[in-house]
């Protein structure tokens, strides 16, 4: 034990004795270091900023959309045909164990207007029950209800893109708007949400009784159905199970024989959510991988100083060994000098890295995650790199004979 402390204490002044080598040295594993940190932060940060966008389009939510029909041998393309119906999202809340919450829709784009400002944007008819779906939450008023539903009233709810343009610093609430020149009380407005996953305004939107958008606003050839049913799942667990159900259910309803195709699809945001995460985990570690190269080549740098290093040093490697130091001492010393050079240059590469991902995440405006993970494996990657190829040099210098040593000009 004693003899490996005196082997490290040599080391160190070894080191501190050139330290613009020693510097030099340690710059290849530094670069590679920060630059591993700041790849794993910046690709972590991006797979939670994923999973939080896509996430705040729901909780739990199982999308059902209308299917292609096969006509004649021609096949509509998806959502070109009405498939599905307003008791068709009725039999799925009653009769599928593991759903929740389930809102049919009914979605059209219009000019809205309130004084002299209007403004374009998504009209989307639907139950009370969409915002427990979205999980969204009033920023004022209160939702429209069932009786609203019933009744066809004229009510609306505005996500807050549609408040800053039609009303800026105006209260909205109890203020009535024109949609396709028909009057609607606005009675609630909704907590900003920003964009989606897939890029869309998600507060640009209009949130009217399903029914009035069927009677009122759009119209439409086949009464009672919708372009699209929203469901909610119990729980995380219950998505897969409720999926199920759904398809069952409307087989049946739709009188679909084993082996005709479904003229309905089914999405659901875990699908979305794991092919995005997927998606940024692979580009994540290709990106680590690029900067792993930079340890690689770190590491090289440290076996061509370190073997200059032991040309320079041969007079001194002899007379240690003149005065007892045995191969084992000497081939210590110079791994420990590489250990020493890898942990010191990763420890600043780390520090880099972080500050670096903290200074992309300010000016691209990118979440960044630094987890202890990857300091781990950065750690330990850049001290095996200095074992590595530290050994050679230090197995070189372990070789050499005392007395040529002492010799050596």
């Amino acid at each position: 034990m004693t003899d490996i402390i005196s082997t490290i204490k040599i080391a160190i002044r070894a080191l501190k004795s050139n330290k613009m080598r020693s510097g030099l040295t340690m710059l290849g594993i530094i670069i590679g270091v920060s630059a591993v940190i700041a790849m794993l932060a910046v690709g972590s940060g991006a797979k939670q900023g994923i999973k939080q966008r896509i996430e705040s389009i729901g909780s739990n939510l199982i999308m059902i959309l209308p299917g292609s029909i096969n006509q004649g041998g021609v096949m509509s393309g998806l959502g070109s045909q009405p498939t599905l119906s307003m008791a068709d999202a009725q039999a799925i809340k009653k009769d599928c164990s593991a759903v929740e919450n389930v809102s049919p829709m009914v979605n059209g784009n219009a000019q809205v207007i309130y004084g002299n400002q209007n403004w374009f944007t998504s009209i989307q008819g639907t139950y009370p029950s969409i915002l427990q779906i979205r999980d969204w939450k009033l920023a004022e008023g209160h939702n429209f209800t069932q009786q609203d539903v019933e009744t066809a009233a004229n009510v609306c709810v505005l996500g807050q893109t549609v408040v800053d343009n039609l009303f800026g610093n105006i209260d909205p609430i109890g203020k009535v708007i024109m949609i396709k020149n028909i009057p609607f009380e606005v009675i609630g407005t909704l907590i900003a949400k920003g964009s989606s996953g897939f890029g869309r305004d998600q507060d640009d939107i209009v949130f009217i009784p399903v029914t009035t958008a069927q009677e009122k606003l759009f119209g439409t050839n086949f009464p009672g159905m919708v372009n699209v049913i929203a469901v909610q799942a119990k729980n995380d667990t219950d998505v897969a199970l409720a999926q199920q159900q759904i398809e069952s259910l409307l087989r049946q309803r739709h009188h679909l024989s084993p082996g005709q195709p479904d003229d309905f699809q089914i999405r659901n945001i875990a699908e979305f959510l794991q092919a995005a995460q997927q998606s940024v985990s692979i580009m994540t570690l290709l990106l680590a991988a690029i900067a792993s190269i930079s340890l690689i080549v770190g590491g090289i740098g440290i076996m061509n100083i370190m073997l200059v290093s032991v040309t320079e040093r041969t007079r001194e490697i002899g007379i240690r060994m003149a005065v007892g130091a045995t191969t084992l001492n000497i081939r210590l010393q110079f791994l420990i000098e590489a250990v020493i050079l890898s942990l010191i240059g990763s420890i600043i590469g780390i520090l880099l890295g972080s500050f670096g991902s903290k200074v992309v995440s300010g000016i691209a405006g990118w979440p960044v995650i630094i987890s202890v993970t990857s300091i781990i494996i950065s750690l330990a990657f850049s001290i095996f790199v200095g074992v590595f190829f530290g050994y050679y040099p230090a197995y070189k210098a372990s070789l050499l004979n005392p007395i040529e040593a002492l010799r050596y000009e």
